[in-house]
C-alpha cells in the first residue's frame, strides 16, 4: 500500500502540472486571441478607408460650367476672373512705344 503523504505529494505534482499546462494553453490562447484582434482591426480600418473613398467618390463636387457660361456671356465676352467685365486696358500693354510690337 502506498501512505497517505505519498499519495498527497503524487496529487500536489499532478495539480501543478495541471495548473502549469493550463498556465500554458491560457498564455497560447491569449496570443491567439490578441493576433484575431488585430487582425479584425486592420480589417476594420481598411474597410473604413475604402468606404470613405467610395462616400467621396460619390460627394465629389462637378463644377457648374453652365453657370460660369452664363455668368461671362452676362458681363461681356471679356469678363474673366483675371481681368473683370472691361478686360484689358490697351495702353497698359503699350510698354511706352507707339507701335503694337512696342518698337519705335
Amino acid at each position: 500500500m502506498c501512505d497517505p503523504i505519498s499519495i498527497s505529494i503524487g496529487t500536489a505534482v499532478l495539480s501543478a502540472l495541471g495548473a502549469g499546462t493550463s498556465a500554458y494553453q491560457g498564455q497560447q490562447a491569449m496570443k491567439q486571441q490578441k493576433k484575431a484582434n488585430q487582425q479584425a482591426q486592420s480589417n476594420a480600418e481598411k474597410l473604413y478607408a475604402d468606404q470613405q473613398a467610395q462616400e467621396n467618390k460619390a460627394a465629389a463636387r462637378q463644377p457648374n460650367v453652365e453657370a460660369a457660361f452664363e455668368g461671362n456671356r452676362a458681363q461681356g465676352q471679356s469678363a474673366t476672373m483675371l481681368t473683370g467685365p472691361t478686360g484689358v486696358d490697351p495702353n497698359s500693354l503699350s510698354l511706352g512705344k507707339n507701335t503694337l510690337l512696342g518698337g519705335a
